[in-house]
């Protein structure tokens, strides 16, 4: 007789809760590597009771090899989703380097514009006199930055890395709506 719950209902119940556990796993890395420290642990504990309670309905039916391929493929897509949500959150910030060949008197002025602390420098690159232009940004505003970026010059070479902490800075938008700035996990002064 065909087994319903050890061929179906177990595999799709490890696939859910493997999706579930792999997905918040993926997002505490990312909270945590983002300085998140108030949430991470939360999904840390939900994340281990989910994996303990496959786990032991895994070993249960110890010779399943259809839940084993449910529990592999659970944690490939909890990882891809993971990764989804956290793109969609666009948490964090970012410093943008911009290196322009020429002037950036537009470019500064755009980016004023639209409310963004700008930075510039003269510098000397491969080819001669060149502009290094700085911003801090929030994750979700890149498109718009690299936008007006590459409006001024589209042959500008950029470069955007990961902020884990900052002191001070400017944003566009109301004050009200920018987080305390944070150094090292404690409150700015």
């Amino acid at each position: 007789m065909f087994d319903w719950y050890l061929w179906v209902g177990l595999p799709l119940l490890v696939f859910l809760a493997r999706v579930t556990d792999v997905t918040l796993g993926t997002l505490r890395i990312i909270f945590t590597s983002r300085g998140q420290r108030n949430i991470a642990p939360l999904l840390g504990f939900i994340e281990v009771f989910i994996w303990v309670s496959v786990i032991s309905e895994v070993t249960k039916g110890a010779h399943n090899v259809v839940a084993y391929l449910a529990y592999a493929a659970g944690f490939a897509t909890g990882t891809y989703i993971g990764m989804f949500i956290e793109d969609r959150l666009a948490l964090g910030m970012l410093v943008v380097r911009a290196i322009v060949p020429n002037q950036v008197k537009d470019l500064t002025k755009n980016l004023r514009e639209k409310g963004y602390g700008v930075t510039h420098v003269d510098a000397h690159g491969a080819q001669g006199p060149v502009q290094l232009i700085y911003t801090i940004v929030m994750r979700k505003n890149l498109p718009d930055v690299i936008g007006i970026i590459t409006q001024a010059h589209p042959s500008a070479f950029f470069t955007v890395e990961e902020l884990r902490s900052s002191t001070h800075g400017v944003f566009p938008g109301p004050i009200s709506t920018i987080r305390q700035p944070t150094f090292f996990g404690r409150k700015s002064k």
